[in-house]
């Protein structure tokens, strides 16, 4: 027994007093700040996503564009409401400046809504279903340029042409007034000929206080 504890004391006094005790800090030091990575949660350790004209001082390379291309990057913020059905919300598409030209330019022009009717179906037994009033304006129409810029902007935001698009749907809906579940795709069958057609897959763009269609 005597013999073992002189040689640990003898080995102890060896490494000498200050290497060990660098040693041991050194181990706590790295066990420390092993444990603190090890611990973070993953998403924490994933980049936070930002803007494209924050990054870089929105300085980028870019590519040789085609004949219906743009020669700069652009960025429009969105979020996923959800996947299925797929739904995406894109805060301050509009300025409240834009929506209160649009709304004075179409102001004149607001009319009772229609409906397409079915075989049968009269103005008259359908007239509860739906009791908003509107009118549809063309980017064309617009002198302001206003409805142009969105327009493009809608393009950019869905992948889609801006020639594929009808013209914009605006609405009013008084307190009370309503529009019935109802279909945007028209069976001829039931309802004939059309003058437009929306046809699967396509995309709507709502705008408060606007609401703005876009055909695909």
């Amino acid at each position: 027994m005597k013999a073992k504890g002189k040689a640990a004391w003898t080995y102890g006094s060896k490494l000498g007093l200050p290497v060990v005790f660098i040693c041991c800090s050194f181990f706590f030091l790295a066990g420390f700040f092993g444990s603190t990575l090890l611990s973070q949660d993953v998403s924490g350790a994933l980049p936070t996503p930002r803007l494209l004209d924050e990054v870089d001082g929105g300085k980028y390379n870019t590519l040789p564009q085609g004949e219906t291309g743009d020669d700069f990057v652009s960025s429009i913020p969105f979020q996923v409401l959800s996947w299925k059905p797929r739904a995406l919300y894109f805060p301050n598409f509009a300025t409240a400046e834009q929506c209160q030209s649009i709304i004075k330019m179409a102001e004149a022009n607001l009319r009772p809504s229609t409906l397409a009717l079915r075989k049968g179906e009269t103005a008259e037994n359908t007239k509860g279903i739906r009791t908003s009033s509107g009118t549809f304006i063309s980017a064309s129409e617009d002198k302001t340029g206003i409805l142009d810029l969105i327009e493009k902007k809608i393009a950019m935001a869905t992948m889609i042409p801006s020639t594929h698009g009808e013209a914009f749907n605006v609405l009013r809906y008084e307190i009370g007034q309503r529009y019935n579940s109802h279909y945007d795709a028209f069976n001829p069958a039931e309802y004939g000929p059309q003058k437009s057609q929306r046809v699967h897959a396509c995309s709507s763009f709502l705008m408060k206080p606007l609401s703005i269609d876009a055909l695909c």
